[in-house]
């Protein structure tokens, strides 16, 4: 719940950091242009470089380790990998400041909750966080998940009066809560997405420059995919296999692309017709329902536009192929399966998810689209290596997940990493600008 009163005088407040990756840099120096003094840490081998970094910003000053920024901060934010908090919390946890709020950033709380409740002292306030969007994305009017853990109304007030400068949308959730919404809307997505990857990486195609993947669904599916495997690759893991929820949403996804790809290549056409459509009726509602008439998430004039094609690769505009799009259906028939209602969760949705249920929407509810795809599915082969390589991607990332394979997923991460690297930077800018035109379009909307 919000606080209901004034935050006290908070006259020399200090917000530490503690970890300045990617989030924890975009923390400081929001927070920093607000006006607030700022301590800030990483690694000790970091040291020199992060003070060179931000000399010019007299509200960061840059310690050597997290003792000292913990005994000196009034709010401090873990901002570190889920696989590490903790680690580092128990390195640095017994150092806080006498009555201090303490709070993490990771985008898994089960174990950022048990390390704050094993390592810090009594007298600490747990409130902790997550903006739900990346370090390159405006987080005005974004989610941003506040937790309650163990605070007073007066530190909670603290925290909420802190973070405002980041002019987000604020979500009050417990720790469970937000492991459940964030493996409902995030770990399921990623999965999708990581496959893709691999599927393509598997094939040595870069989709974009060939003339099977063009259309508005498909410049959603080539950007995204891009854009996460232009991140860290902890970023995903930890979500996935730290988050006792996503477990069974990961297996589910994997479970389901196989099935349904089985259907396809044995000729089952009523089979398959029957289970998608009972799925489509389960997520999207009846034709003719309150649900089905709302307003569609995307408009299809918005991602045509977002093409990575260039002309002499058709450009834009080139024709497309009809597609099973067998990640889309596998991605309903995985809600249908475990009862998630995805439209349940937009208040807490990140942009990537809101894109990528955004067109699974669009196919499912065009009138004709899901009819032609399950006719390609049956009866075209075009897809059909890439959607074998889809299948097995998806059922090893859910393997990993799985058996808590953190190296496995970084070496599986890593090697297609390496293969899209040279293609990272217009997609990125590419997908950023898809992404800020879609949000306009919400707003307009």
């Amino acid at each position: 719940m919000a606080s209901t009163s004034e935050p006290p005088n908070m006259t020399g407040f200090t917000v530490g950091l503690i970890g300045m990756g990617d989030m924890g840099k975009m923390y400081a120096r929001r927070l920093s242009s607000a006006g607030w003094r700022i301590m800030a840490c990483d690694r000790e081998e970091k040291y020199d470089e992060l003070v060179q970094e931000f000399e010019g910003n007299k509200n960061i000053q840059i310690l050597r380790n997290g003792h000292l920024v913990s005994r000196a901060s009034d709010y401090i934010i873990y901002s570190v990998e889920a696989a590490v908090i903790d680690r580092v919390v128990a390195q640095y946890g017994p150092s806080t400041k006498l009555g201090a709020i303490v709070g993490g950033q990771t985008s898994c709380k089960d174990p950022e909750i048990k390390a704050f409740e094993k390592y810090l002292p009594a007298d600490v306030d747990i409130v902790s966080c997550h903006s739900l969007h990346g370090p390159n994305v405006d987080p005005k009017g974004q989610p941003l998940v506040l937790i309650k853990h163990r605070a007073s109304d007066e530190a909670f007030s603290k925290v909420e009066h802190v973070l405002s400068c980041l002019n987000s949308k604020v979500v009050y959730l417990s720790a469970d809560e937000h492991d459940r919404i964030t493996a409902d809307t995030q770990a399921v997505t990623h999965a999708a997405f990581l496959s893709m990857g691999k599927a393509w990486h598997a094939t040595k195609q870069f989709p974009w420059e060939g003339t099977r993947y063009v259309g508005g669904i498909e410049n959603v599916k080539i950007n995204l995919m891009l854009r996460i495997y232009a991140q860290k690759w902890h970023v995903y893991a930890g979500l996935a296999i730290l988050n006792p929820e996503a477990h069974k949403q990961i297996a589910q996804f994997a479970k389901s692309t196989t099935e349904l790809f089985q259907l396809m290549l044995e000729g089952h056409s009523e089979e398959l017709r029957a289970r998608v459509y009972a799925a489509k009726e389960k997520v999207f509602g009846a034709e003719g329902s309150p649900k089905w008439a709302s307003k569609p998430l995307l408009r299809d004039d918005v991602l045509d536009q977002f093409s990575l094609r260039q002309p002499e690769n058709g450009g834009p505009s080139a024709p497309s192929l009809p597609n099973n799009h067998l990640s889309l259906l596998a991605m309903v028939d995985c809600w249908s399966a475990l009862g998630i209602v995805p439209y349940d969760h937009m208040i807490c949705s990140t942009p990537l998810f809101r894109l990528w249920l955004g067109v699974t929407e669009h196919l499912f509810r065009t009138p004709g689209l899901l009819d032609e795809c399950l006719k390609v599915g049956i009866e075209d082969r075009t897809f059909r290596r890439d959607d074998l390589q889809f299948t097995i991607a998806a059922a090893g990332w859910a393997e990993c997940v799985g058996l808590r394979q953190f190296e496995t997923w970084r070496e599986r991460f890593a090697v297609t990493q390496a293969f899209f690297e040279p293609r990272f930077k217009g997609a990125v800018e590419v997908g950023n600008a898809m992404i800020k035109a879609v949000l306009a379009s919400d707003e307009k909307d």
